[in-house]
């Protein structure tokens, strides 16, 4: 009985000795439930760069925009100029078709990731219009403003030079923007959500 009690007592110790230990562990999980609502923020920012966006990210995210951007508005000129249209309706054709490829490029890689249509077309908004929206701004700009650029046909190496510049343009100004959306949990921090 009394060994009972010693025995109980040790064991009682022992809990009490582990008692750092798991006073520790208590330590650990409230550390750990730190690390979860870090965790938690962090995914919830970016799938996990909030505020941590980096530039490489930013420029992947843009180029990405661009590469749809670039398919449509070189296809809307030929098009354009295949119906033999005027400049203003094969730019709003050009711009139309480059949202398209853009949302479309974003859409490929989120179905990929076995989500539904309606969502993906949501994320797909949420992530590309602005950037493809500032790309466009900038691209049409320098296009419009550019001596002769607008009345240029495509086999005139001027449309391609100032095609390749106004992209280019939009590439570097649309860079930031990109960074700044991402680092605050929106732009392609959404896609990214879908990819891990």
């Amino acid at each position: 009985m009394q060994h009972d009690a010693h025995a109980h007592h040790e064991h009682g110790t022992d809990s009490t000795h582990a008692g750092p230990d798991s006073h520790e562990g208590h330590k650990g999980h409230e550390g750990h439930e730190g690390h979860q609502e870090q965790h938690g923020g962090r995914h919830e920012g970016h799938g996990g760069h909030h505020g941590k966006a980096s530039w490489s990210m930013a420029a992947k995210a843009t180029l990405h925009c661009l590469t749809g951007c670039a398919i449509g508005e070189v296809l809307g000129m030929i098009i354009g100029t295949a119906l033999g249209w005027g400049n203003m309706e094969t730019m709003i054709l050009a711009i139309i078709l480059a949202f398209f490829f853009g949302y479309a490029l974003t859409l490929r890689g989120i179905l990929a990731a076995g989500v539904d249509f309606k969502t993906a077309f949501k994320v797909a908004l949420a992530a590309d219009t602005l950037s493809i929206a500032v790309m466009e701004i900038i691209d049409n700009g320098v296009i419009a403003l550019w001596p002769g650029a607008m009345d240029a046909h495509l086999s005139d190496p001027v449309f391609w030079i100032v095609l390749a510049i106004a992209l280019a343009a939009a590439f570097v100004i649309t860079v930031p923007v990109n960074k700044w959306m991402i680092g605050r949990g929106k732009g392609h921090a959404v896609v990214h959500r879908y990819h891990h």
